[in-house]
């Protein structure tokens, strides 16, 4: 009586052979993802409670002292914050809607769709310095000669040299670069949902509004949320495009905190309070971007 072959023992030798597999191909990113992201993180706590000054290797261990500082005693910080969330606001209110109806618009049926498509979404491909330049050109030289042309008396002058209006000068280049991306991820969105459903709520009787808030809103809320954190988390960093044009400026108006952060490592030799600004910033982003999700989870269309 010949014996049956040993399926489970062969069976167990080819799963230890793929979780080696597995292993070996798994381990080279880990370990550059803690290297080079773990670690430095890890590092920056620890240097944010000491007063380091970013120049030699002597600090002093003084707790959470840094992160007082920041809630308590620096005016800056607090303005820096309420820019940030105002322009946030605006940031992520414009994304969404003209994203959205770029969106809409660009999933009809119409001639030279893909060729709008490709020319919405070039801005994205440039260097958010390399457009913040070039704008600060435009608002420097440009912009004044057509609003004298026009008559206008706000557009006679340099946007972003002034105080009250320099948040807008940064937010329009902002949405004329940053909306490419999020109009992209809504239109993949549209594309996701089911044609039946629209052709049956025709023939029930449902309108194009009834439409949209039953079957548009529902299924493009996944789209939504992964576009809302993108936007937060650039309102709250926005730095690139206020280096290029204002530093900071007129007067600290356009100071985010990433630009506040930015000056106090940098120019004021202060970089473990830096650090305490810019963890105090990660988990605030972190925050918002956790509401945010669970909020559209919640009513998404499994």
């Amino acid at each position: 009586m010949t014996a049956a072959p040993r399926k489970p023992k062969h069976h167990a030798l080819m799963r230890r052979e793929q979780w080696t597999t597995y292993l070996i191909m798994t381990v080279p990113g880990l370990l550059l993802y803690c290297v080079f992201l773990i670690l430095p993180i890890l590092m920056g706590i620890y240097y944010s409670l000491t007063d380091w000054t970013g120049i030699g290797n002597t600090f002093n261990y003084i707790g959470l002292e840094n992160y007082v500082k920041v809630f308590t005693n620096d005016k800056r910080f607090g303005n820096a914050l309420l820019f940030n969330f105002r322009y946030t606001i605006f940031l992520v209110a414009g994304i969404v809607i003209i994203g959205f109806m770029l969106a809409l618009l660009l999933n009809r049926e119409m001639k030279g769709r893909s060729f709008f498509r490709t020319l919405y979404f070039m801005p994205a491909v440039l260097s958010m310095i390399t457009i913040g330049l070039v704008f600060k050109q435009i608002y420097f030289y440009v912009l004044p000669t057509v609003g004298k042309t026009l008559g206008s008396a706000v557009l006679s002058e340099n946007i972003i040299a002034n105080r009250q209006l320099a948040i807008y000068g940064i937010l329009f280049v902002h949405l004329w670069q940053g909306v490419a991306l999020p109009t992209l991820l809504f239109l993949a969105g549209l594309q996701t949902i089911p044609a039946d459903l629209y052709e049956a709520a025709s023939i029930d009787g449902a309108n194009a509004l009834h439409q949209f808030r039953a079957i548009t809103v529902p299924y493009i809320l996944p789209t939504l949320s992964v576009v809302l954190v993108l936007a937060v988390k650039q309102g709250l960093n926005v730095f690139d495009y206020i280096n290029a044009m204002t530093k900071g400026g007129p007067g600290g108006a356009t100071t985010s905190i990433a630009m506040l952060i930015w000056q106090n490592a940098w120019e004021r030799n202060r970089f473990s309070y830096a650090i305490a600004q810019a963890v105090v910033t990660g988990l605030l982003i972190a925050a918002i971007s956790f509401v945010q999700i669970k909020f559209t989870n919640d009513r998404k269309v499994e």
